[in-house]
């Protein structure tokens, strides 16, 4: 590690430091010395524990402003949750308010037109405090995500708020547009952007704890059997915030039940886990999570409609049967659940190499500093 420092250092991923070991002879034989398959699995553990060049060392004391930057950082994320709480506060005020206006102006604006605009003040904050979250922070990703990560995630969200309002529609032989208003879930959304603060929480608990392991390991077999049940008990953490938050934010709101209560749990765990693996550099992956999920509200939808088409009755069959026996809310709860299930298997998979927890170069590692004997 010492012997190529410099390259460790400057290095973009781990294929460029097997490339200048292999330069400079070291071969598999050589990798093997220090209890490792080949040059790759090296490479890999010395990008992991070398920091990049613009970061400082390890055991370099931590400046006073970094520590003021982390405590502003916990506060920004519970920042979307207050800015919801009092967005939903708002409008439920202007609902019954007077004119603010006298009745006899033309122009004055009505009470639907005020609380129209209200929430749309609110939601734009709301979504300008989420972006901050995951700019910032143990929920910022690593690399530029795909620019569809965004668009899966916005639908996932809309749908949250509104899908079960449109699939009763659906299924009722509607919406009747343009006067049909839509109805939104305000406790899922509640829940949803309470959910940050653990999220952060989790995922910097998780992301401490593996430097460490890695710190700590001899081999990466030891650090992956270390680094799993750290991941494990980070997912069942946030597993075990996410229906609390639910059901207390459906009751408060008013739309509470166990249906939407276990939709929006398994949105929020899907949407952590996508976030967890684009922290630690697997964006793709994150993306595609969402993406499957969006394809299989998308398909429940569109499936009722398709059914009223000669011969394609049998096609709604599944989606009418399950909003019978379990709700509308069944529909994004088997969707989000099948897609979280999917993303925490690679993860458990991905999140267990070395490379998945280098050194962030925009943060002072985690791990101490490892002993000279070391590869």
């Amino acid at each position: 590690m010492h012997r190529h420092r410099t390259l460790c250092e400057l290095a973009v991923d781990p294929m460029e430091i097997a490339a200048g070991l292999e330069a400079h002879g070291v071969t598999d034989r050589t990798a093997a010395r220090f209890r490792h398959r080949d040059v790759f699995s090296l490479a890999e553990e010395l990008y992991a524990r070398v920091p990049r060049a613009e970061a400082p060392p390890p055991d370099a004391p931590e400046p006073e402003p970094v520590r003021h930057g982390r405590g502003v950082r916990a506060v920004l994320h519970l920042l979307p949750g207050a800015l919801c709480a009092a967005t939903m506060a708002a409008v439920a005020a202007t609902a019954d308010a007077p004119t603010p206006v006298p009745a006899g102006w033309g122009d004055a604006p009505s009470t639907p037109f005020v609380r129209t605009a209200v929430a749309a003040a609110g939601a734009c904050l709301v979504v300008l405090a989420l972006r901050l979250c995951v700019r910032h922070g143990p929920l910022r990703a690593r690399y530029p995500s795909a620019r569809t990560a965004g668009l899966w995630t916005c639908w996932l969200a809309g749908y949250a708020l509104c899908g079960d309002w449109l699939l009763r529609q659906l299924l009722a032989g509607g919406p009747d547009l343009p006067s049909v208003r839509p109805q939104f879930s305000s406790g899922t959304a509640l829940a949803l952007t309470c959910a940050v603060a653990p999220a952060a929480w989790c995922a910097h608990w998780f992301a401490v704890r593996a430097r460490r392991a890695l710190a700590d390991s001899r081999s990466l077999t030891a650090f992956g059997s270390r680094v799993r049940p750290l991941l494990l008990v980070a997912v069942t953490m946030q597993l075990a915030a996410l229906p609390a938050l639910s059901a207390a934010m459906g009751a408060a709101a008013g739309d509470g039940g166990a249906g939407p209560a276990a939709a929006a749990t398994a949105l929020g765990l899907l949407l952590f886990l996508a976030r967890l693996l684009a922290r630690h550099g697997f964006p793709a992956a994150a993306a595609a999570g969402p993406a499957a999920a969006v394809a299989l509200e998308a398909a429940a939808l569109a499936s009722v409609p398709a059914a009223r088409l000669p011969g394609l009755t049998p096609l709604g069959k599944p989606v009418e049967t399950a909003v019978a026996l379990l709700g509308p809310s069944a529909v994004p709860a088997v969707a989000c659940a099948l897609s979280a299930t999917g993303l925490l298997l690679y993860a458990l998979r991905a999140l267990t190499g070395a490379s998945a927890h280098a050194p962030d170069p925009d943060a002072a590692p985690a791990a101490p500093p490892v002993e000279a004997d070391r590869p």
